[in-house]
């Protein structure tokens, strides 16, 4: 089964979005659970419903708004998702990746993409922000599988740096700018729903995961292959299971992705406007 969006579907959404706001966006930013408040942020600010996108899955999970939202972070012209679809919803990788390959058809060429996650690295705790260094693919899937799309990219894409390094440089300076370290860490993608078991939090740990969640690889994964940089950002909402003498819950996430907004909202911002025109 082919995995890829196809070019046709793809032109599509990107001409209905362009009939509602025609703009060319610089930057694009997927915002995960309880962190899609940032998109409220943006000046001169055009949303558009995932429902009037055509081809576009939409998002069910309480804390995901299901909007596109064009504006503007300083003099930066921003795209972002205000909620994810995810794989264990029953989406295919193709939907799951569709905002992103859309969001960087309309001309975007840096993505931003962000999480909730557990915390599995010794030094972490709910409401710090990671930037991810690197990912592991245990969701099974990969949004590449099928005929390759030579408009969008390569067949064998390379993924040594996978999350840019001037990024990642970048998102630091900001974040010690703010008064605050982004300890850096890799991310471990797994399919969900349910949370994870201690024993596969400590497998987790072995293989040198530091944190881990629900989404974020595959994005990351098709923005590659579209020749985009990736920059990501956890936000720690809870400890993962066996390190936490409380039961996880999605509204933990919640509450503590709330409790993180203020530093969240500020680092994005401080990223944004810096990023080279």
């Amino acid at each position: 089964m082919n995995s890829l969006p196809s070019a046709t579907s793809l032109q599509e959404a990107v001409a209905r979005v362009r009939s509602a706001h025609a703009f060319t966006p610089e930057v694009a930013l997927v915002l995960g659970s309880g962190l899609g408040p940032f998109a409220d942020t943006l000046t001169d600010s055009h949303s558009i419903p995932y429902t009037q996108i055509p081809g576009m899955p939409q998002a069910l999970v309480v804390g995901h708004a299901g909007r596109l939202v064009l504006g503007r972070c300083g003099d930066k012209r921003v795209v972002a998702m205000q909620g994810r679809v995810h794989l264990y919803e029953g989406h295919t990788p193709e939907q799951v990746v569709f905002g992103t390959r859309l969001m960087l058809l309309l001309g975007a060429r840096t993505l931003i993409v962000t999480n909730a996650a557990g915390g599995i690295g010794a030094k972490l705790q709910p409401g710090d922000l990671m930037l991810i260094e690197d990912h592991l693919n245990l969701s099974g899937h990969n949004c590449l599988v099928g005929h390759n799309d030579e408009s969008l990219g390569p067949r064998f894409p390379d993924m040594s740096e996978i999350y840019d390094r001037s990024l990642l440089e970048l998102a630091t300076r900001c974040a010690q700018r703010l008064g605050f370290d982004c300890v850096r860490g890799v991310y471990a993608g797994m399919l969900g729903p349910s949370y994870e078991t201690p024993a596969e939090i400590r497998m987790l740990r072995t293989l040198g995961a530091h944190a881990v969640g629900m989404s974020t690889v595959l994005e990351t994964i098709a923005a590659r292959h579209m020749g985009a940089r990736c920059l990501g950002v956890s936000c720690i909402t809870n400890l993962a299971a066996g390190l936490s003498s409380t039961q996880l819950s999605h509204g933990e996430v919640q509450e503590t992705a709330r409790a993180s907004e203020t530093r969240f909202k500020a680092l994005l911002r401080a990223v944004i406007e810096e990023l080279p025109a």
